[in-house]
Order: structure tokens, then C-alpha cells, then sequence
């Protein structure tokens, strides 16, 4: 036997249950994995809370939970190229991440994804990267950003906030990151110059950025994306991951299956020459996966959680 979180009927972090499954085996053109670590991102717990938003992903219940992991592979099944017993990987895999295992096809098809984790990288970092990186590096390539931009990212102190806000330094740009003022410290320190969200957010840019704002990214809902729209920002330079299909004014939706090919590999080499700092604000056994998910539901958290195993 081994262990999965699973749940039964859709709810609350309280219909989260960690119970023995059969063990799963790799068949013909899939790896098995051993799970280290799963990271926690809000599309998980809101696939389990929300029917009409896991029927949009064709998660239907009893379900599995989670998407991201990291790990080593355990099992090779006839057929299956590109990894090999021994090899540490990360990626994601839909609605089934938070398990002892997981079983992967190869090649992997969107919005599952499987990746060579790099020597350097502890799983723990390795698991908080396919939903937040590859999101991040979508929502900057949707927009074009360039160097000498300036950038207002909305929801910056988030788990995809982090990878973006930092992304955007390396492409050198100028970043404005909104939060609640108890996360300012912590964007300065990822190099974003903070601003609080809310009503009166437009007149605070201007004061922050007088010569205006170039291009913009949101993260969270739709406030910076409207704001970017009244400061004159061109819809085609601002992107939305929380929006739905149809965001304001012809902002441009995006997410993390747009990714490009190299962008994973471009996160790790810069996470391995320390350009990127990966934050984990918590980490958990994934016995009390319960507690994880109340802890990142409430959104107040300074980086990513990650369930180990």
C-alpha cells in the first residue's frame, strides 16, 4: 500500500483525508515517482472547494489533490523515454501530486508536466516551481516586457508574485509590486518597490512612478489590471492570470501552460547562480495537509508551502 490525499466530497481544507491507496506501478510509456515534496498553489484547494471550477479541469470527485511535486524516479515502463531510474524530477501532475507517487506518461501532456530537477536544488525548491515559475514567466512573455519598462505587478508578494517580480529584474525592468503593507519588507527585498493595494492604488502609482507605468501584470483578481487601464497602459501590455477567459478592457489571460519551451531551465540556472531566491514560508508533513492548506487559504503567507513526505 501506499499514501495519497484524497477527498471524497468537495469542501474545505476539512474533507482533505490522508489514506492508504493501492500502489500505483509504472505501465508501458510512463515513469513512477517517488514524491519528496508536493508545493502548495491556490488552484489546489480551490479545485477541491469549488465543483464548478474543477469541472473546468475535468476533476471530478473522489479525487486526488495537489499538482506540483518533486522527487526521484522509481519505476521505467517499457517504452518510456527521456528519464531513467535514479533521476531526481519535478513537474506537476493534476489533481494527484500529494501521494507517495506518482505515475507520469512520457512525454508528459499539458497541463501535466515532468522536469530534470538540477543538482543544487533541494526538492523542497524543486516542488514550488512548475505552477508559480512557469505562471510567472507566461505572464511576463504575454506582454513583452523589456528592458526599461516599468512594471506593475499585482499581487507581487504571492507564490507566482515572487518568480515574476524577480524575473522582471532580470529582464531589467523597474518593478512596482502591490501588498498589504505587512508584506513590504519582504518585496524590497526581491527588489520590487511596494505599493498598497486598494482603493486610491492608481493615485499611489503615480506618486511612485511619475513618468507613468509601461506595462503590467495581475496576479490576484482584476484591480491592477483596471488600474494599469486608467494609468493608460495599452491592453496589450497587460496580462492576467486570475481573470478568467474574458479579462478587462483586452488585457491579455494567460497562465502557466503558455509557458515557452526553455523557461523551466532558464528558472533553475538562475536559481542555481543565485539570481532567484526561492522563499518557502512553511513547510509541513503531509499529515497535517489540512493545516497547510487553512495556512495558504488565508493568503497572508510570504512565499510558498510545501507538503513533505
Amino acid at each position: 500500500m501506499s499514501r495519497a490525499v484524497v477527498h471524497q466530497t468537495f469542501g474545505g481544507p476539512e474533507v482533505l483525508e490522508l489514506r492508504d491507496v493501492p500502489e500505483p506501478h509504472a505501465g508501458p510509456g510512463e515513469v513512477r515517482v517517488r514524491v519528496a515534496a508536493a508545493g502548495l498553489n491556490p488552484m489546489d484547494w480551490i479545485l477541491s472547494s469549488d465543483p464548478e471550477a474543477a469541472a473546468m479541469f475535468g476533476v471530478t470527485v473522489p479525487s486526488g489533490f495537489g499538482f506540483d511535486f518533486a522527487g526521484v524516479v522509481e519505476e521505467v515502463g517499457a517504452g518510456a523515454d527521456g528519464f531513467a531510474v535514479g533521476d531526481r524530477v519535478h513537474g506537476g501532475a493534476l489533481a494527484k501530486a500529494a501521494a507517495d507517487f506518482v505515475v507520469m506518461k512520457t512525454p508528459t501532456q499539458a497541463p501535466d508536466a515532468l522536469f530534470r530537477t538540477p543538482d543544487g536544488i533541494s526538492d523542497e525548491v524543486a516542488a514550488t516551481l512548475p505552477v508559480a515559475g512557469l505562471t510567472a514567466a507566461a505572464a511576463l512573455a504575454a506582454i513583452g516586457l523589456r528592458p526599461g519598462d516599468t512594471l506593475l505587478v499585482g499581487g507581487a508578494g504571492g507564490g507566482v508574485g515572487v518568480f515574476a517580480v524577480q524575473l522582471a529584474k532580470l529582464a531589467g525592468a523597474r518593478v512596482l509590486g502591490t501588498a498589504s503593507e505587512g508584506t513590504f519588507d519582504f518585496l524590497r527585498q526581491l527588489g520590487a518597490e511596494p505599493v498598497a493595494y486598494g482603493p486610491g492604488l492608481a493615485d499611489r502609482v503615480r506618486a511612485l512612478a511619475p513618468g507613468g507605468v509601461t506595462a503590467a501584470t495581475d496576479l490576484f483578481g482584476t484591480e491592477t489590471a483596471e488600474t494599469a487601464l486608467a494609468l493608460g497602459v495599452p491592453p496589450e501590455r497587460i496580462s492576467t492570470i486570475a481573470a478568467g477567459p474574458n479579462p478587462p478592457g483586452g488585457a491579455r489571460a494567460t497562465g502557466g501552460a503558455d509557458a515557452r519551451p526553455g523557461d523551466m531551465q532558464r528558472i533553475t540556472d538562475a536559481i542555481l547562480a543565485g539570481r532567484i531566491t526561492v522563499p518557502i514560508a512553511a513547510t509541513f508533513p503531509i499529515e497535517r495537509v489540512r493545516d497547510a492548506v487553512t495556512l495558504q487559504a488565508g493568503r497572508h503567507t510570504h512565499g510558498k508551502i510545501v507538503l513533505t513526505l
